[in-house]
């Protein structure tokens, strides 16, 4: 590892970033130097622009892409060479306000029953029914899960932003986790050492995160859905389906983990006027309202 590197590193550890922000962010500018065969430290901020404008018209990335190594440019120059940042400025783009495909409580049932990995299945039916995030969900350990009646939550462990925090437990998704789990023996502490919800097949870590969105490609593409997307669709469609069912934003705002209820609200522009949920079942039980497949 360079010096800058470990600088940057070190920073980003100092203000309490979280583990993927710092792989991003090093990777980031780790790609910057490649591309000029030069340290960053030496780099003009002409040439910094001109890297980021070459990933979306000649790269043809998108701007969200650009955005991100903009931000870890922004923090290396400002934080951590201490540039001034009205002479060395970075730009960044104002990226197109895209509402995302949100599937129907019939398209996620057949992409659920469409995926064939027990494991997968499992973990897609969580996010789903959950709200997480891939990474998320993939971390998640067996005591994570708290089935006490008056408790019914799940415990999301330095999510994004570093925050924990709690989302909902639904009846049906306990029914199926303890399934699972009595299946996959993951109870045992000599098989599974690390007690891990969601382990990879050595038991040595969770799954990999690229394993788990090729496992919902697949799903996806079997179950005959056109509509783009990954994993994170799961996550609108539990944000948008309890709008649907009656759950207040503020609510919903606290079970994603975001910091302002304006990125909640966007989910309002999703939701169907013609859905009316299924009598006598709890909005926040989702699975519940999934046909049966």
């Amino acid at each position: 590892m360079t010096p800058l590197r470990q600088r940057m590193v070190d920073a980003m550890v100092t203000r309490g970033f979280a583990a993927r922000t710092q792989e991003s962010y090093a990777e980031a500018i780790a790609r910057l130097a490649r591309y000029y065969h030069r340290s960053p430290a030496l780099l003009s901020k002409d040439e910094v622009s001109a890297y980021l404008l070459d990933m979306v018209s000649t790269r043809h990335l998108s701007y969200s892409t650009m955005n991100q190594a903009a931000c870890a440019a922004r923090f290396l120059y400002e934080k951590v060479l201490e540039f001034d940042p009205a002479v060395f400025h970075v730009p960044m783009a104002k990226a197109p306000a895209r509402q995302p495909e949100l599937l129907s409580r019939l398209e996620i049932a057949r992409l659920l029953a469409c995926c064939a990995n027990p494991v997968y299945r499992m973990l897609l039916t969580t996010l789903y029914a959950t709200g997480l995030r891939v990474t998320e969900g993939s971390r998640l350990h067996l005591h994570d899960i708290d089935s006490s009646a008056d408790r019914m939550s799940v415990r999301v462990c330095a999510g994004k932003g570093g925050k924990d925090r709690y989302t909902l437990l639904s009846a049906s998704l306990l029914i199926q986790l303890r399934s699972y789990c009595h299946t996959h023996d993951l109870q045992r502490s000599s098989k599974n050492p690390g007690h891990w919800l969601f382990p990879n097949k050595q038991f040595s870590a969770p799954t990999a995160i690229e394993n788990i969105q090729r496992a919902y490609q697949a799903a996806r593409h079997c179950a005959g859905i056109t509509k783009e997307g990954g994993t994170h669709t799961l996550r609108h469609g539990f944000a948008t389906h309890l709008l649907e069912g009656g759950v207040d934003l503020f609510t919903i705002q606290k079970l994603l983990g975001h910091g302002h209820i304006s990125t909640t609200s966007r989910y309002l522009h999703l939701i169907s006027p013609q859905f009316r949920p299924p009598k006598d079942v709890d909005p926040l039980d989702l699975l519940a309202g999934l046909p049966k497949l």
